[in-house]
């Protein structure tokens, strides 16, 4: 007990709207749920959690944090309610050791698997009764960056020199849903890689919203699996297993609005990456991340962010890999009116780009990234630019133009950049006729995506058009624009959400 008030908890509890006896009787009615019956709790000790800052044993925790994500319909971690989570039972703390904050980044290594599995029973939680969980704030990149930077660059191989138990690690489950871990073989780990590969090319195809709860599903049988000890050559794979399953669990809820929880899952992916020895794809996590930041319009942590991808990627990571970083810098430096800086670094990622052709190759979770995608990403930054030097429009259309003609049928969300891109130049470059027949072609393929940021991309475009209105030919199409777009809550650019 601290002594002090726990303002985490107490902020939860205000927003949640219970009273304190309320609270009490909601954790024993919820505990006896969870397989916890003899658990009891009462007025007094609710306001000890709140007032006097007690840490409750386990499972009042994890009790607490499914009763707070159901009441707030969002996702409510231990973590989030100001509480310390428990190491690996039976592992001897060092006397006099001083706790570290519950937002202290990064968790022990010992933490990640439990973590992902209380986040992602969560999110199934709040799927299945058809909230959503945005109502929590982005943490800034310089915030996650600084706080993990000598954790990333540790070698993680020394990690299997901790010492080892002869029971599995408890699975830590969240809420009412026990899922049963087992031990897995090479051929579990093989059909895991395979379904990866399956949740990747229909993501690239259709967008984030219909795959999204299956993939968080997949990632909590994952964490499950995690909390047996395998051999360390399957316990590797199945860490990358769940570094892949949780970028795609963290870039499909970035598509669908869900920032908060992308951003979590992200951070996971960076935690699960490194345990199974793979920085750079840590790194590729965390670019996940500054990409979502410089949409949201926060492009000064997204370079917080792209500092550390970089760095903690290793020399490991083959030139495909930095190439593709170099992109979001650049998006990045555009997004900050720094064209000269833009310029640069798009230049390099050229150079990294065409130096890989004859090389290694790249890992799968890079296969995405080809020429495509180098010409997709450059047609962004420059159109991005554009908004500070119009001048850049032409540059935007010409890589835009490249991106489409490489384009394989199967990108359908990124196609739809690319036309958005496209388009938004043209309106730039003074070209609406142009513009209008490459915003119709979007227009038209949207339908077939569930991409909510597609839409974002078509809102910006349309604030271009107003410069044209009085045109037949654009006000048609600002007026189809208008019964297309979703009508409900805009998402905002300079996200908090």
């Amino acid at each position: 007990m601290s002594g002090e008030p726990n303002t985490r908890l107490s902020d939860l509890f205000g927003l949640a709207g219970w009273s304190k006896g309320e609270l009490a009787r909601l954790v024993n009615k919820q505990a006896a749920a969870m397989g916890h019956p003899q658990l009891s709790t009462d007025t007094s000790r609710v306001r000890r959690w709140i007032d006097m800052g007690e840490t409750p044993r386990d499972p009042v925790p994890r009790v607490l944090a499914a009763l707070f994500t159901e009441r707030l319909g969002r996702v409510v971690t231990i973590e989030d309610l100001g509480f310390v989570r428990t190491g690996r039972a039976g592992k001897r703390q060092d006397a006099g050791k001083t706790e570290k904050h519950p937002d202290e980044l990064p968790w022990a290594p010992e933490q990640t698997a439990a973590v992902l599995t209380e986040f992602t029973g969560m999110d199934l939680m709040l799927n299945r009764r058809g909230m959503v969980g945005a109502g929590a704030a982005l943490t800034a990149g310089s915030a996650l960056s600084g706080a993990m930077l000598d954790w990333l660059h540790t070698d993680p191989v020394l990690t299997a020199d901790a010492p080892t138990v002869d029971d599995p690690l408890p699975a830590g489950p969240a809420g009412s849903d026990r899922y049963e871990a087992a031990p897995v073989g090479s051929q579990e780990i093989d059909a895991l890689e395979r379904s990866v590969e399956v949740f990747r090319a229909w993501d690239a195809a259709r967008g984030g919203g219909l795959q999204r709860k299956a993939v968080v599903g997949q990632l909590n049988e994952v964490g499950g699996m995690l909390a047996y000890r395998h051999p360390e050559s399957i316990q590797r794979r199945l860490w990358g297993v769940a570094a892949n399953l949780a970028v795609l669990a963290g870039w499909m809820s970035h598509d669908v609005g869900l920032e908060p929880t992308a951003q979590k899952y992200f951070v996971i992916a960076t935690h699960a990456a490194r345990e199974g020895g793979d920085r750079p794809r840590a790194g590729e996590a965390l670019s996940r991340a500054a990409r979502q930041m410089v949409h949201l319009g926060r492009p000064d942590d997204a370079l917080d962010l792209m500092k550390l991808a970089s760095s903690g990627s290793g020399r490991r990571a083959v030139p495909r890999t930095r190439a593709m970083l170099r992109t979001i810098e650049a998006w990045a430096e555009a997004a900050m009116g720094d064209g000269r800086a833009m310029r640069r670094t798009l230049g390099e990622a050229e150079e990294l780009f065409v130096s890989d052709l004859t090389g290694d190759e790249p890992p799968s979770w890079m296969e995405m990234f080809d020429e495509a995608d180098l010409h997709g990403m450059e047609a962004l930054a420059f159109r991005t630019l554009a908004d500070h030097d119009p001048a850049a429009a032409a540059t935007a259309r010409k890589h835009a133009g490249k991106a489409l003609d490489l384009r394989a049928e199967d990108r359908k969300r990124s196609t739809i950049f690319d036309y958005l891109s496209m388009a938004s130049a043209c309106f730039i470059g003074g070209d609406p006729e142009e513009a209008d027949r490459y915003a119709r072609l979007a227009l038209v393929s949207m339908g077939e995506t569930s991409s909510h940021r597609t839409w974002d991309r078509l809102r910006e475009m349309y604030r271009l058009t107003g410069r044209y209105a009085g045109s037949g030919t654009i006000d048609a199409l600002r007026g189809e624009i208008e019964t297309a777009l979703p009508k409900g809550p805009q998402r905002r650019r300079r996200a908090d959400v």
